[in-house]
């Protein structure tokens, strides 16, 4: 099992490569420099936050000068939605986004419902696909932007982006995808999928926390995002955290090099602890099936239980996953994500997610099947 569990919450966040240590270990120490300054250590610095630049452009197929650092998803998500004003607010602005967005795009969604714009939310399959003549029928003159994930969070469902932005490329509207969860095992090309903003975080790709990325399609008419320098370009003030972004560089490349490899062989266990879970357990929904999903998701309902209670027992037998999206896993209500989905409460509530990496084994699936399968014959005892 390990001594630190296993561990199947890789949704959440991913343990950070060794390579990607390596590579950030001398810009916290031997190159401690601002990338701002302009002495030769400053340039050392900024030299090393370019080629990470550099590298993120090249992962989904952009330019370098497109690519602006940030905290992280949740920045660029509220970024992306929050400053692209170019329709005055008197003119009531219309925004359209899916009813399964991470909490980031919803709840900044909500703030510009509340300073005028009008927001919409466009409805979900059962199996948690946006389909895109539905966002089609939705579109208005008033339309400023489309926001939709590329792969769900909770559920691990993919998008059909491409097509959706096609639609609202014919009226001239422009889209957002939150890519957080999709890059590890989806290829990505801003050109391709047909976005004009893009969201990517660093710790979901093995990388470090605290740094992600938005892409701005050049052109795109969208506001400076927070004051204080020049910094980013004059869009992003604030230091860059420059161990962060070349950590966040050597991730992106690792992710394209091992996607072929970890994919099937991921997508290969997951499988396989489906397959033991719904054999073993009575009463179990597999949430999203039917739908193109990621290949490490398994997200899955029990009837009559609490999920929280689930992972309580799991926890105790050294099995670490969560009830579904990390940032809200302490909320006492069901999923909004799931609630979308049409399911019912008494199905709702017992949700847990499991999600596999790179380094889970099949002897690590065979003891959680039995663990799934002990908690629940006991919590049904």
């Amino acid at each position: 099992m390990g001594r630190m569990g296993i561990y199947l919450d890789h949704a959440a966040t991913t343990p950070v490569d060794p390579e990607v240590i390596e590579a950030m270990l001398p810009y916290l120490a031997e190159v401690p420099y601002n990338a701002s300054a302009i002495h030769t250590g400053g340039r050392m610095a900024s030299e090393a936050v370019e080629e990470a630049r550099s590298r993120v452009a090249r992962f989904i197929g952009a330019d370098p000068d497109e690519v602006y650092f940030t905290s992280g998803g949740t920045e660029s998500d509220n970024w992306a939605l929050k400053s692209v004003r170019h329709v005055p607010v008197e003119q009531k602005p219309h925004l359209l986004v899916s009813a399964i967005e991470h909490a980031a795009v919803l709840e900044s969604a909500d703030t510009l419902a509340r300073a005028g714009w009008m927001v919409e939310r466009v409805p979900v399959t059962p199996e948690g696909r946006v389909e895109p003549d539905q966002v089609a029928l939705r579109i208005t003159s008033q339309t400023a932007l489309v926001s939709v994930m590329l792969a769900n969070n909770e559920v691990g469902t993919i998008q059909p982006i491409a097509d959706i932005a096609a639609e609202c490329r014919k009226r001239s509207v422009l889209v957002h995808t939150d890519a957080v969860q999709a890059g590890l095992y989806v290829r990505l090309d801003v050109d391709e999928l047909g976005v004009d903003l893009l969201t990517l975080s660093a710790h979901k790709l093995y990388g470090p926390k605290g740094i992600g990325a938005l892409y701005i399609r050049r052109g795109t008419a969208i506001r400076r995002w927070m004051d204080g320098g020049s910094h980013e370009r004059g869009m992003r003030s604030g230091t860059i955290n420059v161990p962060a972004a070349v950590g966040f560089g050597v991730a992106c490349d690792l992710a394209v090099k091992r996607r072929d490899e970890d994919g099937p062989r991921v997508a290969e266990r997951r499988d396989r602890l489906v397959e033991g879970i719904m054999d073993r357990v009575p009463e179990c929904r597999l949430t999203g099936w039917g739908s193109d999903l990621l290949p490490g998701h398994a997200h899955f309902c029990f009837r009559g239980v609490e999920g929280e209670s689930v992972l309580i027992g799991l926890d105790a037998a050294g099995v670490y996953a969560s009830g579904g999206a990390a940032c809200s896993s302490r909320s006492v209500s069901t999923s909004h994500v799931l609630r979308a989905m049409g399911m019912a409460d008494e199905w709702a509530r017992g949700a847990v997610r499991m999600t596999l990496g790179r380094s889970t084994t099949p002897d690590q699936i065979e003891y959680t099947i039995d663990a799934v399968a002990s908690a629940l014959a006991d919590l049904r005892f």
